[in-house]
Formats: C-alpha cells, structure tokens, sequence
C-alpha cells in the first residue's frame, strides 16, 4: 500500500489572515504538483487532511486534479505537533491508498517515525507543496519511493 505525505501549500501570513488559507503562490503550486502526480498515475483512493484551512485547501485542490474515489475528509491525529508515534499506529486500519495533507513538523517527523524509526531523525526537507511517497513493504516496513517538492514546478 502506498501512503503520500504532502504538506500543505504556502499559506498567507498570519497576520495578513489568522485562517492562514493558500496563498495564490500555494495555491498555483498544489495544482501544478497534482498535474505531475495525475501524469504518473499517482493517485489515492482516499485524501485526508487535518481540518486546517490550509490543509483542507490543499487536498481539496488534489482531490479535484485526482478525483480520488473516496474524496478529501478531515481526519483527527494530524496537526503540527500532534503524535506520529499515535498516527502510525493506526496506519494498519487503512487498506486502501491514502494521501495524508498536514503541516511540519508533523509529516517530516512521521516520515521518520516509518522509515528509520526515529522521529527525531530528519530525512528529508519539506517544503510547503512537497509530496512524499511511501510504500509499505511488508506489513510495517515502508520504503520511500520518490519525493516531489514544487520548486521542479516552476521556470
């Protein structure tokens, strides 16, 4: 099965909008990284986010570009500093392929969590937009496939 961690999209500033919805910037690039994801057949049967404004936008955007089967749907466990350790627990209830949209440091420290074990141990650098792709193996042992960060998007 394969899980796609992607953070959310650049957001506007807090000040600008304590909501913190997509900026036109986070916005153009979560479109772009879902033409790419649409053009390699990347697509999940299910998209959740964390209820965030920013988050929600995000996966709505990838779940109109994907039409993923199940659609986009908040899911409790996924703000920044909520535990990977509770979240991976309960990554055996889901059998079908899962886009997760959430926020740092949350999904870089998940992506730890599955991959080495350690959450503390940074393997790769989100940035707003990026997607990571991980597969799970053999019943807990996930590998990662590729990872995608919008700046191969733009000229």
């Amino acid at each position: 099965m394969r899980l796609y961690l992607v953070q959310h999209g650049v957001s506007v500033d807090k000040s600008v909008d304590p909501d913190r919805p997509l900026s036109s910037q986070g916005e153009e690039d979560v479109e772009c990284i879902a033409s790419i994801l649409l053009r390699v057949g990347a697509i999940p049967k299910r998209i959740v986010h964390s209820g965030k404004t920013r988050a929600r936008q995000t996966a709505e955007i990838l779940d109109r570009a994907l039409a993923a089967s199940m659609g986009a749907n908040m899911m409790t466990g996924l703000a920044p500093m909520d535990s990977v350790t509770q979240f991976a627990s309960r990554l055996p209830e889901i059998t079908v392929e899962t886009m997760v949209c959430g926020h740092q440091p949350f999904l870089g420290r998940l992506l730890s969590h599955l991959l080495a074990g350690n959450e503390d141990m940074p393997l790769v650098e989100y940035l707003p937009g990026s997607v990571a792709c991980l597969e799970d193996r053999s019943e807990g042992e996930w590998v990662l496939c590729w990872f995608l960060r919008p700046e191969l998007c733009r000229e």
